[in-house]
């Protein structure tokens, strides 16, 4: 290895549930979190939930010796409550705001309001180029009555999009945030298979934290029980993904959570729980600079196994089925149908197996049914009862 560079990077991400007056001690939790940045002194800090642009300010000023580089990102009525903080220089910044965020009927859940998105900024780390990501995807609320379902698939498929298209000149991406999303999911499936992005849980050996790397856990004093039903002990949504480039090796040696409470404070910094990875950079001159060559190690590189039978590639790697493709696109082109029967489609996306099919048959009329499943040729003749 030609020429090889190391670096350490510790990228922090939280969700700080820092909705003004109403959000329990949302000053006092701002405080801790400030200190507790100052003294541990992160590369990056992806925070989520800073509704209030003050707090943004009041937090920029502590951290302006440990972290003098940030970003807010503005969005929505009352802004997209995402903000970064970084060691290192940040050249350029965007924002991408949602086209699906909620209903603005729903005002007791605030999400369209909120105007979801995802921020992106350029950082110099050392001599790399790092695109670094933060993102806050709309809630669950209810996991068996899900009618938000198809508005964070939608998401997830514009911030893979919005990846792939912004990092391609990237020696390194990172990107954090609370996905709402468990690991298995269709829409965290989706961004991983293709972006090539991995999961700093799943990639570590040394890990230090909740059970089965949840981030909302039964025992935080700001969760309600209820809400997590039917897991008993928490769900994890909230995660740190990196990948690196045919310049760029990335590892993640170690990662933690916080567990609830905080020492020598009566409660903990938010109603989830904080995440740290410590990633290591090695940078080093690829033995072929051919325009194929490159564009080969970038396809191997994001690990994407797309097909009808991509579950029998036993590689380990993330699949999605082009059935279910097929239905993320049909829910951006239908407009026109009602989201339950969207939610009731993307629920079936598992493989492409003949019962599987019959079950969506029935929720769909037969020539919706075959605008989905034309593309693997597997579009069924019309019964008489049908027609």
């Amino acid at each position: 290895m030609a020429n090889a560079e190391s670096v350490r990077v510790r990228v922090f991400n939280l969700n700080c549930w820092g909705i003004r007056y109403l959000s329990k001690h949302c000053g006092q939790r701002y405080a801790m979190i400030g200190d507790m940045l100052c003294k541990e002194e992160h590369d990056i800090v992806l925070l989520q939930e800073v509704w209030s642009e003050k707090d943004y300010l009041s937090l920029k000023k502590k951290l302006a010796c440990s972290h003098p580089h940030s970003h807010y990102f503005k969005s929505g009525v009352i802004g997209s409550g995402l903000a970064l903080f970084s060691k290192h220089r940040i050249h350029d910044t965007f924002l991408y705001r949602y086209s699906l965020n909620g209903y603005p009927y729903m005002a007791h859940h605030g999400d369209w309001f909120g105007g979801k998105a995802v921020g992106m900024a350029v950082l110099s780390i050392g001599s790399l180029t790092a695109n670094v990501y933060v993102t806050h995807l709309h809630a669950e609320y209810c996991r068996d009555k899900d009618a938000y379902l198809p508005h964070r698939v939608v998401q997830a498929w514009e911030l893979q999009q919005f990846v792939r298209h912004t990092s391609a000149g990237a020696d390194v991406v990172i990107l954090g945030g609370d996905l709402n999303m468990h690991p298995q999911d269709l829409g965290n499936r989706l961004l991983r298979s293709y972006t090539g992005l991995r999961d700093s849980y799943l990639e570590t050996d040394q890990f230090d934290g909740c059970e089965d790397g949840i981030t909302l856990i039964a025992d935080n004093p700001f969760i309600s029980k209820k809400e997590l039903i039917p897991f008993e002990k928490g769900i994890r949504i909230d995660y740190i993904l990196f990948k690196g480039s045919p310049k760029t090796d990335i590892f993640c040696d170690s990662m933690s959570t916080t567990k609830g409470s905080v020492r020598d404070h009566p409660f903990p910094y938010s109603d989830h729980e904080a995440l740290t990875s410590e990633l290591r950079l090695e940078s080093h001159t690829p033995p072929g600079t051919g325009r194929d060559e490159r564009s080969k190690d970038q396809d191997t590189a994001t690990g994407i196994v797309v097909g009808r039978h991509a579950s029998d590639h036993g590689s380990g790697k993330v699949t999605v089925s082009s059935l279910e493709i097929q239905k993320i696109i049909f829910m951006l082109r239908e407009t026109s149908f009602s989201t339950q029967i969207l939610t009731n489609t993307i629920k079936t996306c598992t493989t492409e197996t003949h019962n599987e099919q019959q079950k969506i048959s029935t929720e769909l009329r037969p020539d919706i049914f075959c605008l989905v499943t034309k593309a693997s040729g597997d579009c069924p003749s019309r019964t008489s009862e049908q027609q």
